[in-house]
């Protein structure tokens, strides 16, 4: 990815992620990003206003060391809801086939494209191992990492 989502927030905007992340929330029925209204209030934007989620020095985000603190779920509890969306827009018929939806989350999202896009990485990590980690991320954290029903298809030809 060209940056981590914590910086990707602060140079879109914290006000911008507030709202989209409203509107978001109450179209799919899930909690919004109500943790960023303080810092949305005390005008603290982002990259825009020099300080958000980082402090922002000469146009670059300053950002504390590196923690070994990081929990060993973080990535998968960050990559596979992606995954697990890129099989709803296939399922829902929204894009015509896996290889546009790479394409798409690569070109348009900056999905890391060693990565060969969502699905191509679903597929090389096995779908069994992916749906086996969402399950237990869904057991631990709860129904945001339910598998979407288009994962009973994916790989077979008729997703």
């Amino acid at each position: 990815m060209p940056m981590g989502p914590i910086e990707l927030a602060d140079t879109v905007g914290l006000d911008i992620c507030l709202h989209v992340g409203r509107i978001l929330a109450q179209a799919f029925g899930r909690p919004g990003p109500e943790s960023l209204a303080p810092l949305v209030e005390t005008r603290k934007l982002g990259r825009k206003s020099g300080e958000g989620l980082y402090l922002w020095r000469d146009g670059k985000a300053v950002k504390p060391p590196a923690s070994s603190a990081i929990p060993d779920d973080l990535i998968d509890r960050l990559m596979l809801p992606m995954l697990n969306e890129a099989i709803a827009i296939l399922r829902e018929r929204v894009v015509a086939d896996a290889e546009l939806v790479d394409a798409g989350v690569v070109f348009g999202a900056g999905f890391a494209p060693f990565r060969g896009g969502p699905l191509r990485y679903a597929g090389e990590r096995g779908v069994a191992n992916v749906l086996a980690r969402l399950a237990e991320l869904e057991a631990r954290y709860g129904e945001r990492f339910r598998p979407d029903a288009g994962w009973s298809t994916f790989g077979a030809g008729s997703v």
